[in-house]
């Protein structure tokens, strides 16, 4: 990362793109334009912007597992119903 490089970070349920500004030990300044405040200072943690870039797949596996953990569970209260009745 070097000032004047162009990113995209995560950002609420997206990404944006933003030009590094500033970058000090542990933080980075981001300029950003939004669509009613152009140019307006995000910071972040570099330790959260490199996570966010090599770890994006590793999210994507723990949403599928989550998808698949929901499904047993159902079950299972169905399960607990039936026994019941």
């Amino acid at each position: 990362m070097k000032v004047g490089e162009k990113i995209t970070f995560p950002f609420a349920d997206g990404t944006k793109e933003g030009v590094i500004e500033r970058i000090t030990a542990k933080k980075v300044y981001l300029r950003v334009d939004f669509p009613h405040h152009p140019r307006k200072r995000i910071l972040r943690s570099i330790a959260a912007l490199e996570a966010a870039a090599a770890g994006s797949k590793k999210k994507k596996e723990v949403k599928k597992k989550e998808k698949k953990k929901a499904p047993k569970k159902e079950q299972k209260k169905t399960q607990k119903k039936e026994q019941e009745s």
